[in-house]
């Protein structure tokens, strides 16, 4: 099974990317996961199941003890196959 996750870590800041985006992002880019899309205001990232579900994990874990007081994500499967 194929997904796709799609994120956003809070509280906002525009002038510069607080610690817990930057971890989240991080940890997404490191996943080794297809598609990967970062933004300022969200990113995707598209894989197998095994590889976002673990990616997803580490994204929560890592975020939250960087200072993100919320985590807005969205999980869709996108298709058979994969892991």
């Amino acid at each position: 099974m194929r997904l796709r996750v799609e994120f956003t870590t809070e509280p906002f800041d525009l002038d510069e990317a607080p610690r817990h985006a930057l971890v989240a992002r991080e940890v997404i880019e490191a996943a080794g996961l297809d598609a990967v899309d970062v933004g300022p205001f969200g990113n995707t990232a598209e894989g197998g199941a095994d590889s976002v579900l673990t990616a997803v994990d580490a994204l929560l874990r890592q975020a939250l003890d960087a200072g993100a007081t919320r985590v807005s994500l969205q999980v869709n499967v996108i298709g058979e196959g994969g892991e």
